[in-house]
């Protein structure tokens, strides 16, 4: 069988966190911890009472859904009976005639269509049997399976009061089995959810092969397009329920039981809905010896407003439409045949047990539970309001859940408000600060980007002045890789690179070692890592003479070089006048300090010299010219 999906569950896509479903719950079953996005229902407290659902606006409680399961009993070639509780005279009031709706029923495919309150008239006769016989013992009906469990799970030293007889709903079931025989499929239909947990319980889930809310059988009526205008009426199947049919009003079991119901004489005292049922519990449980009564208890007011129901009001109105069908329904009753019929099913073993199952928490240290006042600010009893937001009695008890790792400070709703002042001033020095920063960025935005403008500008004109340069000028990183050049550098490598430079404008990301022979990349390399310029070198390559200054830029990072091709005309008359120059100045001192030997002739060398030079400059304007 695969794994079934918890009775209850939190759909998280639609979950909205408003902690209604936490408030509501009687037994602390979801929690709220701090990392986890939204609440989580806790299966082994839970007790599917429902009031989560009901109270759950976005929907996000959601409840394990039978319909596809149901579906598929359906096309079954087993025969099938519908299990009908007497509730539906409060919540199909939209059907005129209960006749109908048991005609709509059988299109679903139902071959058997039987009601619960033959199974009440059961269960109450043999709660009258042993209310009789308690001798002293006080017993707790166990029609509601809510009830059950919340005695089962949070008190479980008076799961010994239970009665030990099964629900009307199972009763019914052990009927229709031994009436069709074991294979005859059983599908219950009412107003709990948690039947289908019930279910479980008997004959590993074959007693009752399926259960259906009033809610899944509107929507399989919508489905299938069964309508009340298409069907013709029909009658349910015999046995026929007596009193049984007042099951959804509270007290209805103990009048279908004949038991008396005055304050005086009656032994049993009944409860309905959270607040009675938790009050009757605790009472039960502390003062039984007081108290001396049966109790007939409901979790919710009665079945007239199961939360497997579409609507969950008009609690008045719906018990009189109850009133008004169990009228109807015994007004006709054969009461000879009832009897005949409840003296052969009275002989069926309707007896069963309970398991306790202790779900309380230990409670917190009384340091912890203190530590959560103080965070809510209530640490001083006088500060307890007991305002109930929070969906507990009391400051102490919220400290005591959020202590058990159950809630968390923020449903605390003075505790919000608090936060929220604070939130809302933290968020205005913020907003201040923001502004600040905004002013601030966008001043710092505005330098930057004259500082862009100007460097911009800057790499412009630089780079124009390079490309202006008859020099070659080539600047390299640490890796030889080019960062920049002028159309002066790829001219003198060649037309290697003139096609590179088609491709890749300025060489960018070239590398110097496939362009320039070894001993000059060399000296590159030299440069980068000795920090150190050379000056001036010349260098043959190929058919060129090149003089080559490298100088470093960043040290170890970038360098760049000054290339001259010295075979250029331009550049030889340039250099021989440099040189030239150059030689006069290194030899004037020597011809001043020889000129008394020489006489005259230190002179007239200096004269050819400077004849040499004006003679070169003559002929490279009329070259020029």
């Amino acid at each position: 069988m695969n794994e079934r999906k918890p009775v209850l569950y939190i759909n998280d896509d639609k979950c909205r966190n408003s902690y209604s479903c936490v408030r509501v719950c009687p037994v602390n079953a979801i929690e709220v911890r701090p990392q986890k996005e939204h609440p989580t229902i806790i299966p082994s407290r839970c007790i599917g009472c429902g009031l989560c659902y009901v109270s759950c606006s976005p929907r996000a409680i959601e409840f394990r859904d039978s319909k596809e399961e149901v579906k598929h009993l359906l096309k079954s070639e087993k025969k099938k009976a519908a299990l009908i509780e007497p509730s539906i005279a409060s919540e199909f009031d939209d059907i005129t005639d209960y006749r109908k709706f048991v005609a709509m029923i059988r299109s679903l495919g139902f071959d058997y269509v039987h009601e619960v309150s033959f199974g009440v008239d059961l269960i109450a006769s043999k709660y009258a049997e042993l209310f009789s016989e308690a001798e002293g013992k006080y017993y707790i009906t166990a029609n509601c399976p809510a009830i059950v469990k919340l005695i089962e799970k949070f008190h479980p030293e008076i799961a010994s009061n239970l009665a030990p007889i099964v629900s009307p709903m199972i009763a019914t079931a052990m009927v229709v089995k031994e009436l069709y025989g074991e294979d005859v499929i059983t599908i219950q239909i009412g107003p709990c959810i948690d039947a289908k947990d019930e279910a479980l319980i008997y004959r590993s889930g074959r007693l009752v092969d399926g259960v259906l809310t009033f809610i899944e059988l509107r929507q399989l009526f919508d489905e299938y397009g069964i309508q009340e205008r298409l069907v013709k009426m029909s009658e349910f199947d015999p046995p026929y329920g007596y009193w049984g049919a007042l099951y959804p009003v509270p007290a209805g079991i103990i009048q279908a039981g004949g038991l008396k119901r005055d304050m005086i004489s009656s032994r049993v005292i009944t409860a309905s809905g959270k607040e009675d049922a938790l009050e009757a519990i605790n009472d039960f449980d502390k003062y039984i010896d007081t108290l001396r009564h049966h109790f007939n208890l409901f979790f919710c007011h009665g079945c007239l407003l199961g939360p497997g129901m579409e609507n969950h009001m008009e609690k008045f109105r719906r018990r009189a439409l109850v009133s008004r069908y169990t009228e109807k329904r015994i007004s006709t009753l054969d009461k000879d045949l009832w009897q005949k019929n409840m003296d052969r099913w009275l002989k069926l073993d309707f007896s069963r047990s309970f398991t306790p199952n202790d779900q309380r928490i230990q409670e917190p240290p009384e340091e912890a539970i203190n530590e959560v006042l103080k965070i809510i600010g209530r640490q001083d009893p006088k500060d307890e309001l007991d305002c109930g937001a929070c969906g507990y009695k009391s400051c102490r008890d919220f400290a005591t859940t959020v202590a058990k790792g159950l809630a968390v400070p923020e449903m605390c709703h003075t505790y919000n408000v608090r936060n929220k002042q604070e939130y809302i001033e933290t968020l205005r020095q913020t907003n201040r600060k923001l502004a600040e920063t905004k002013r601030a960025l966008k001043e710092s935005e505005e330098l930057a980007l004259k500082e862009k403008e100007l460097a911009q500008n800057t790499s412009e004109m630089m780079n124009n002045m390079l490309e202006k340069l008859p020099s070659a000028v080539v600047i390299v990183d640490n890796a030889l890789k080019v960062v920049h050049s002028n159309q002066s550098f790829i001219n003198i490598i060649g037309e290697d690179a003139q096609a590179i430079s088609e491709i890749i404008p300025g060489l960018a990301g070239a590398d110097l070692k496939t362009l320039m022979p070894f001993n000059v990349y060399n000296m590159f390399t030299f440069v980068l890592k000795e920090d150190e310029p050379v000056v001036s070198k010349d260098i043959h390559i190929e058919e060129k003479m090149l003089n080559i200054s490298i100088f470093p830029i960043k040290k170890n990072k970038i360098c760049g070089a000054v290339i001259r091709d010295l075979y250029a005309p331009e550049v030889q008359g340039e250099e021989l006048i440099n040189r030239v120059s150059e030689v006069i100045d290194k030899n004037l001192e020597m011809v001043q300090n020889i000129g008394f030997l020489l006489g005259e002739g230190a002179s007239e060398t200096e004269q050819m010299l400077n004849s040499i030079i004006e003679t070169h400059k003559k002929r490279s304007t009329k070259k020029g010219n």
